[in-house]
């Protein structure tokens, strides 16, 4: 659709804008985008754009609305933070202010393949490319359906608008603020364009448990046979690649639903990490990831041959690439899949102790689902080697705002009810912590991710592991035997029974806050005591 001098906007509170551009499409929106400096152009046609100090998400910026109709069921601590309605609407102000005499563009998009649960979005912005990103992550509606589409939520983004905390009652001059009860979405001073993604998970992290359906941070594919696998796990363990496999077909790379029907996706694009991106070890991301229509985040360029160094990581490491989902070419166009019949766990452990792939349990899959573990490796400050571990419960705590037990409660069931196999693979360091160890093999990763989900695992002999309790396999085609048991890759045999005996206490010591809410089968499923 093209732009109209009458914005339209009165529902959401915006007037007197200049000029409003109603769903453009990528060329118009690449035009506005270069004529206003906002980014460039790139060898291939990829978008390149710069989102300045902030190059991931503020979590420390964002902010709940504690308000009568949603303030039982959130998750209240450290990272769903309370903030009063008074302030809300102190931001919501200085947003609609800020909007007036200026370009704006609007995207309307879906955000859910499955219909049924499906959540019509309004995202506002004056950065035209940001209004790209919106198309490019979400679900485009049909050109009929946009006559009369009425959001159910509406983001109103207004990046370069920067809070002075003193006054506004945020920590920074940034701030995200999402008010359930008024189906709105404030995010202000940030220009990383991950907050609209996050805010629109996030929001539908709360609204569907309530209709029995569990939503989750994972990743999607189906196999030649109809089979469904889906892949939890924090940024940096794999969870895009692995999914992204050229013998399977992708449904999804980053946020999905569970229902009664089956998996469906929550987005229509890809947000692809391509820090150190290879056309030999990921091909379909960098061919992606070089396209027309593609928005790179962050990337260093060569301001005279327009080729993108993704291997700098000058700016930060978190460079990123959006892209709708059909850039890649073995993907299912609806978005949708069968009931799972196989759960990955991806974490990347650092301490190198944990076995690169196991089988769990259905409450060892909810012990790891709530304990959400992963470990980052130290930063690059010279002689710091030790690594630090992380449990992002659910696999995406920052995005969750009930609480952990909800959506836990729902896995175990639907892992029950469909009777998916379960597995924990361990894409971080081996014979070693990092510093000493290696990173595991991403041509085994694939092998053992593969056997497992073709069902060429599930008659292998196993033995549980003495510290964690999940079950190993002996054998895997394409793996060396040692491989597979991460004690025997350690040269210093003493070294990893005190390194696991360590992680084994963080699990148990985090797992302590989540005790009073599974019964003893799920306590006592994650570790066993110490050879």
């Amino acid at each position: 659709m093209t732009s109209y001098s009458n914005n339209g906007l009165e529902a959401q509170g915006v007037v007197n804008a200049k000029d409003v551009h109603w769903n453009l499409t990528t060329e118009p929106l690449y035009e506005a985008t270069i004529k206003g400096n906002h980014g460039k152009l790139s060898i291939g046609g990829a978008l390149v754009v710069d989102t300045g100090k902030h190059t991931g998400r503020s979590p420390n910026d964002k902010f709940l609305v504690e308000e009568p109709s949603s303030k039982d069921d959130i998750w209240w601590g450290p990272i769903n933070k309370p903030t009063d309605e008074a302030s809300f609407e102190n931001l919501h102000r200085q947003i609609l202010s800020y909007y007036q005499g200026r370009e704006l563009y609007v995207q309307d998009v879906y955000a859910g393949a499955d219909t049924a649960h499906r959540l019509r979005v309004r995202v506002i912005t004056d950065v035209p490319w940001h209004s790209l990103f919106a198309r490019n992550m979400f679900i485009r509606p049909e050109t009929e359906e946009l006559a009369g589409f009425e959001p159910e939520m509406v983001i109103l983004h207004a990046p370069y608008l920067h809070m002075v905390p003193e006054r506004d009652n945020t920590n920074s001059e940034t701030a995200i603020m999402m008010n359930f009860a008024e189906k709105l979405v404030l995010i202000a001073g940030s220009v990383y364009a991950g907050e609209i993604k996050k805010s629109v998970f996030s929001y539908l992290n709360y609204l569907l448990p309530a209709n029995g359906v569990l939503p989750m941070h994972c990743s999607a594919n189906i196999g030649s046979a109809g089979d469904v696998a889906i892949f939890f796990g924090l940024s940096g363990t794999g969870k895009t690649t692995l999914s992204a496999d050229g013998s399977r077909t992708l449904i999804g790379d980053d946020e999905h639903g569970w229902s009664d029907n089956g998996i469906f996706n929550f987005e229509g694009g890809c947000y692809a990490k391509v820090i150190n991106l290879s056309a030999e070890a990921e091909p379909e991301i960098y061919a992606a990831s070089h396209r027309f229509g593609t928005i790179v985040e962050n990337v260093v360029m060569d301001p005279v041959t327009r080729t993108l160094d993704l291997f700098d990581d000058s700016k930060t490491e978190n460079t990123r690439s959006s892209y709708p989902i059909d850039f890649i070419p073995n993907i299912e166009i609806s978005g949708k899949g069968g009931q799972p019949d196989n759960v990955v766990m991806l974490t990347a452990d650092a301490f190198g102790v944990l076995p690169p792939i196991s089988r769990l349990s259905a409450d060892q899959a909810m012990y790891h689902f709530l304990s959400g573990y992963t470990a980052r490796v130290a930063g690059t400050e010279k002689g710091v080697t030790e690594p630090e571990a992380t449990f992002s419960t659910c696999f995406g705590a920052p995005f969750m705002p009930r609480h952990p037990s909800v959506y836990a409660k729902m896995l175990g069931e639907r892992i029950e009810k469909s009777g998916a196999k379960c597995w924990l693979v361990n894409t971080g360091w081996s014979g070693g912590a990092y510093g000493t160890g290696e990173r595991m093999k991403i041509a085994y990763t694939r092998a053992m991710v593969s056997a497992a989900l073709d069902g060429k695992l599930a008659e292998v002999a196993s033995k549980a592991d003495p510290n964690f309790g999940v079950m190993v396999p002996e054998n895997c085609p394409e793996v060396p035997n040692d491989v597979l048991n991460p004690r025997s890759t350690w040269k210093d045999k003493t070294a990893y029974d005190s390194t696991a005996n360590n992680l084994r206490g963080r699990f148990e010591s985090n797992f302590k806050q989540f005790e009073e809410y599974v019964n003893d089968d799920v306590k006592k499923a994650g570790i066993f005591s110490a050879a």
